[in-house]
């Protein structure tokens, strides 16, 4: 019988609340998960997921610890209280960083340091530098990290990598991408952490289809030009509510990724997302084409549902949704939550294949696990991934410069620097 791993999440936000939690739920009832922990900012999310009626409805009897309890009040705030929790955890574990995109870093650097397995939501870092770090300590300590980067699990996106590593479209040369979030974003919690200083719509969401190409064609990406549109929340921080981006790949391809929170709350969709890729082969040209909103089901409901209420929905049942099943609650499916089982299962799998090798043997092992995760390429981890942060880098560089252009330079010290 295998030993389960214990989970803490850093942040109880809507990720949390939507995929991450409900995620782990269905692996602790599978026996992949024990113990759960929940740290937040404040008792706030922590009494909301812990009332949530959808939770219960779906995983009767299953629970999880709040830090701060739910019962405080939420006006105190504990932002290294998380600290604690970690500190307090057997090792080897894992903790699931949840937080916004400038906290990252310092959460997965805390959880290496107690020795912990990480799954962070992506974009893991926002310098490369931090990146390699991060895989630095992890590789010396045998530990796991996973980043979320779930779009890699969608069948869709798994058949045109296996068909474009076949030969069947050509080379990758021109392609669109497009990530609108729902308007309602802007009045949640992004508007305390979704700034102008701090990230954009090309780096919260666009990174998706940027990390889906180099998923698809192995190509790297050389040079990054970002335009932004700045709006106001209602709290009154400004921010970017529009980012256009061009990214030039080694090969001289180009792809244009248009990102905002500005999806009509009284649309029939849950958000825009689309990806087209046009390819070249002698004589002929081959095309992928993705309508990721569109999935082939409509429902109109009585009554509006969800968080924007519309009646009429164009309803994705691929990325995460809670179904019937032949056991208790309902049960999640869908590339969402493979993506979430797969770092957590490859944690679980490389802490009881370890179980009783003395720790010479166990670090070894556990180093020769993670580097064939890093070679196989379908879960994001810093050592497949980190082209994601130079582009992030360089991201950031051009949208507070007016779109002015970034080339990424690779080779002994790869860095983002101005295109001359």
């Amino acid at each position: 019988m295998t030993k389960p791993v214990d989970v803490t999440i850093v942040g109880g936000g809507m990720i949390t609340n939507d995929l991450l939690l409900p995620s782990i739920y269905e692996l602790q009832r599978a026996g992949t998960v024990g113990r759960i922990d929940i740290c937040a900012l404040d008792s706030g999310p922590l009494k909301a997921l812990k009332t949530s009626a959808g939770l219960a409805e779906a995983f009767p009897g299953q629970d999880f610890t709040a830090h701060p309890h739910e019962n405080e009040d939420p006006a105190r705030k504990a932002p290294d209280l998380y600290k604690e929790v970690i500190a307090g955890m057997p090792g080897r574990q894992a903790v699931v960083v949840a937080m916004p995109d400038q906290l990252h870093y310092e959460v997965v650097v805390e959880a290496l340091t107690h020795d912990q397995h990480v799954l962070c939501v992506k974009p893991l870092v926002l310098q490369y530098k931090e990146a390699v770090e991060i895989e630095r300590i992890a590789r010396d300590k045998g530990l796991f990290v996973g980043v979320e980067y779930h779009k890699r699990f969608d069948r869709r996106s798994l058949i045109a990598r296996r068909d474009y590593e076949l030969g069947n479209f050509g080379e990758f040369v021109m392609g669109e991408a497009k990530m609108i979030e729902p308007y309602y974003y802007r009045s949640s919690n992004f508007q305390n952490w979704f700034t102008c200083d701090r990230t954009d719509p090309f780096v919260y969401v666009g990174c998706h289809y940027v990390d889906l190409v180099q998923f698809i064609t192995g190509l790297k990406p050389v040079a990054v030009s970002v335009a932004g549109v700045k709006g106001t929340f209602p709290n009154g921080n400004e921010g970017y509510m529009w980012a256009t981006g061009r990214v030039t790949y080694e090969n001289g391809a180009i792809l244009t990724v248009t990102d905002g929170l500005g999806y009509p709350d009284e649309g029939a969709g849950s958000n825009e997302q689309c990806l087209t890729m046009f390819c070249e082969a002698p004589g002929k040209t081959g095309m992928i084409a993705h309508d990721d909103q569109f999935r082939g089901v409509e429902h109109c409901y009585l009554k509006g549902i969800g968080c924007a209420g519309s009646t009429f929905n164009y309803v994705n049942p691929d990325f995460f949704r809670l179904t019937p099943w032949e056991g208790p609650g309902y049960k999640p499916v869908g590339y969402g939550f493979d993506s979430v089982a797969a770092t957590l299962r490859t944690i679980h799998r490389i802490e009881n294949e370890v179980e009783g090798l003395c720790a010479g043997e166990s670090l070894a092992r556990r180093r020769e696990i993670i580097r064939e995760v890093d070679e196989r390429r379908i879960i994001a981890t810093p050592a497949n991934s980190s082209t994601n942060e130079l582009v992030v880098e360089a991201a950031r560089m051009s949208i507070l410069n007016h779109g002015r252009t970034a080339r990424i330079v690779y080779g002994t010290d790869p860095r983002a620097e101005w295109q001359e």
